[in-house]
């Protein structure tokens, strides 16, 4: 048996691939992955992955991110986008909207913002086959049907402050 393992190669590991993102980076920008990521570190702007993307236990991300799935398990503020799973570890720290075909929520983990699940959600990200690839058009589909239909605006933000009387 040992003599297969070491004649196995790295490229026949059934293991997908996936990029790194160390504890001692901080990226600010757009990534774009054709395959899978792993945040570890921070990172501020614009995720697209055509696979899976992770935010690590410790990380911090004040980013869009937009995949087939998503796991967070640090701290995300910002939108996601899960055109399948998206998960919510009991150390997830997300602040932003949720619009995902499936949603798991562990105990412990914190969330402000709406969310869209299900059905309705795949609907409104245009989530088939034919359009599964194009990931970026989906997620301006899904923002202009929101910003027609809902008004995000937090209720406090709404109250005037009072006035102040000047002598």
């Amino acid at each position: 048996m040992s003599n297969q393992q070491a004649n196995t190669s790295p490229t026949q590991s059934s293991a997908p691939e996936m990029t790194v993102i160390g504890t001692d980076t901080r990226i600010k920008g757009e990534m774009f992955f054709e395959k899978s990521a792993k945040i570890l570190g921070g990172f501020e702007g614009k995720i697209t992955a055509q696979g899976e993307v992770q935010i690590s236990k410790g990380a911090n991300c004040n980013a869009a991110i937009e995949a087939q799935s998503v796991i967070v398990d640090g701290q995300v503020t910002g939108p996601i986008i899960a055109h399948g799973q998206l998960t919510l570890t009991a150390n997830a720290q997300v602040q932003g909207d949720l619009t995902a075909g499936t949603l798991v929520v562990a105990q412990g983990a914190s969330f402000v913002g709406h969310c869209n699940v299900g059905p309705a959600a795949q609907e409104l990200l245009g989530n088939n086959q034919s359009t599964s690839n194009s990931i970026p058009a989906a997620s301006q589909e899904l923002k202009n049907n929101l910003s027609t239909k809902v008004d995000l605006t937090p209720p406090w933000a709404t109250q005037q402050a009072p006035q102040t009387q000047s002598a």
